[in-house]
């Protein structure tokens, strides 16, 4: 059975996540002479002001709050192609009802994991460092946090252009994927109990994935 708690490494990576979501962004930079680089900038820009803007309010009761926190983020970052790139190969083993649970069960067990945590951070800043274009058109924003518990840490965003709006697919905290880790611990599982295993396993609001042996830091 999956023990209680997480892995060093996806508690750390979970950590530095919300603290750049919850923070304020450093001056802003001159516009990207790029317009696909300047867009998704400023999509992670207002990503993180709408996050921030929400921690803001006061007389506000943390579940409410999280749900808020939840509609902004969850908006931002597109599920779909997040839901394909972590199943990977693995992907066609379900089917139309078991991909839509997993999109759905997936984004709980990430409110579940990092959600009250959103609530912890205030006064740092995060520091845009530069994008660049990827393959299939992809943009990836470059920041580091500046300050507090999470000081120094690189923190990528890789964005994707959906119906002329920019979302997030992946995140790259350190060199860690964010959908890398996901892939690699959720792999197994369905190796072992398929796609009706997994799914299980995020329906229970006990699991925790397990990090692969060799892989903690």
């Amino acid at each position: 059975m999956t023990p209680p708690t997480m892995t060093r490494r996806l508690r750390s990576m979970i950590v530095a996540l919300v603290a750049a979501l919850a923070l304020p962004l450093s001056p802003a930079h001159a516009a990207d002479p790029d317009p696909a680089t300047n867009d998704a900038r400023v999509a992670v820009k207002s990503l993180v002001d709408r996050v921030l803007a929400e921690l803001a309010r006061e007389g506000i009761e943390d579940d409410v709050k999280i749900k808020a926190l939840e509609k902004i983020v969850f908006g931002d970052f597109d599920f779909g192609t997040i839901s394909r790139l972590v199943l990977a190969r693995n992907f066609k083993k379900f089917d139309d009802a078991q991909k839509q649970e997993f999109e759905d069960q997936f984004k709980v067990y990430l409110s579940r994991s990092y959600g009250k945590r959103l609530l912890r951070y205030a006064n740092e800043k995060v520091e845009f460092k530069s994008a660049r274009v990827e393959k299939r058109g992809d943009v990836t924003v470059m920041t580091m946090i500046i300050g507090g518990a999470a000081d120094g840490i690189d923190m990528n965003y890789r964005m994707r252009n959906r119906s002329d709006r920019w979302k997030v697919i992946d995140v790259v905290i350190e060199g860690i994927s964010l959908i890398s880790n996901f892939r690699t611990q959720f792999k197994d599982i369905i190796n072992r109990d398929g796609p009706e295993g997994l799914l299980a396993r995020l329906r229970d609001k006990t699991f925790v994935a397990e990090e692969p042996e060799g892989e903690a830091s």
